[in-house]
């Protein structure tokens, strides 16, 4: 399976994340410790590093997972924006601005403070509005040789219709990706 072309700075919106083969972006209660051990190719982090612009984060996955951490290890600087309903009980961060409004404004502020580079939605929830607005530009996933089997999936819409995505790259637009693993009998 080839990779997909370098990432670019073009004031895009991405709904970015390393996902599970099953779906998941976090287990439950935002944990992010499937993730230990996960790689991924050289560079990859460098790329979304020079070209991220701002954040845009949900308030459940800001307060269980992330805090007061920066993204990548703390290699990225930029702004971060929270959206929350309620503002005014969230802890100060450097960086940080919480935001009580609707997904599209906050999506605008944030690619506002981009100035040029690209936004990443780290909310599945967020980007679920973001989709159905039609303000995502690409979905961008790494995905892990991970079962999880129970979390907080990337697209969530119990009775909603399907989104058709469009595939980025050489291959034809609807074509599916090919990923083959086997189980290790290491726990």
């Amino acid at each position: 399976m080839r990779d997909t072309e370098p990432q670019t700075a073009g004031g895009k919106v991405l709904l970015h994340f390393l996902i599970t083969l099953d779906g998941f972006v976090a287990g439950p209660n935002h944990a992010l410790d499937w993730m230990t051990g996960t790689t991924v190719r050289p560079g990859l982090h460098d790329e979304y590093i020079q070209t991220t612009g701002a954040i845009l984060a949900g308030r459940d996955g800001w307060d269980a997972a992330i805090g007061d951490r920066r993204p990548y290890g703390g290699a990225w600087e930029g702004p971060i924006f929270v959206l929350t309903h309620l503002p005014e009980d969230a802890a100060p961060a450097d960086g940080v601005t919480f935001l009580n409004c609707g997904a599209a404004e906050a999506v605008h502020i944030a690619l506002e403070a981009a100035a040029g580079k690209n936004v990443e939605v780290f909310s599945p929830t967020i980007g679920r509005q973001l989709l159905e607005l039609g303000l995502i530009d690409e979905i961008d996933l790494h995905i892990a040789p991970v079962l999880l089997g129970e979390g907080i999936r990337l697209y969530d819409n119990p009775g909603g219709k399907p989104i058709r995505l469009h595939r980025v790259g050489e291959d034809g637009p609807a074509s599916a990706v090919n990923v083959r693993y086997r189980p290790t009998t290491a726990l």
